[in-house]
């Protein structure tokens, strides 16, 4: 029996920048995109973390990405000495995006939370969204609407939850 009900996370407080700058609600600015040099091709991204590091770059075809073979090379390279989450995104319109995702140390996933914040902050910020109502995040394992609280500088994340396991644990 899987019962899926929807939930809704407190992510918590984004990070921006090489320098894990605190976001505030009077940020207005486009946050200034960073170049990554992948087999001599430069390539524009932006840094959010959410308590791990992420590289939201955005592409015209996430479909037909060849993830396994840039995903690596951005995980790995030197710019990133503790590696990175990689996002690649594709604007659909003001309010949904498209997503997929190299995680550090596991490759490609279908989803990714932490991720999903971190693009809807840079979508946000670089005005490629609205923000004024939960962004759809369309992943792999499906959507997630995140919203970004501006006044309390939280991100919060809901999405379904399934049950996987029911069990008892005997404690005599």
């Amino acid at each position: 029996d899987r019962r899926q009900s929807i939930v809704t996370v407190d992510m918590g407080a984004p990070e921006i920048g090489r320098d894990r700058m605190t976001v505030d609600a009077a940020l207005t600015e486009k946050m200034l995109e960073e170049q990554i040099d992948v087999s001599g091709k430069m390539i524009s991204f932006i840094r959010v973390s959410m308590g791990n590091p992420h590289a939201i770059t955005y592409i015209d075809d996430v479909k037909n990405l060849e993830i396994e073979k840039i995903g690596p090379k951005f995980e790995n390279h030197e710019i990133f000495p503790d590696r990175v989450n990689t996002e690649f995104v594709r604007v659909i319109d003001r309010n949904t995006v498209e997503m997929r995702v190299w995680e550090r140390g596991s490759g490609e996933t279908l989803a990714c939370g932490t991720g999903a914040c971190a693009v809807t902050v840079a979508s946000i910020l670089n005005d490629k969204v609205d923000g004024s109502k939960p962004v759809t995040i369309q992943l792999l394992g499906g959507d997630l609407n995140i919203s970004w609280e501006r006044d309390e500088n939280l991100i919060y994340m809901t999405g379904p939850a399934t049950t996987v396991f029911d069990g008892e644990i005997d404690l005599s």
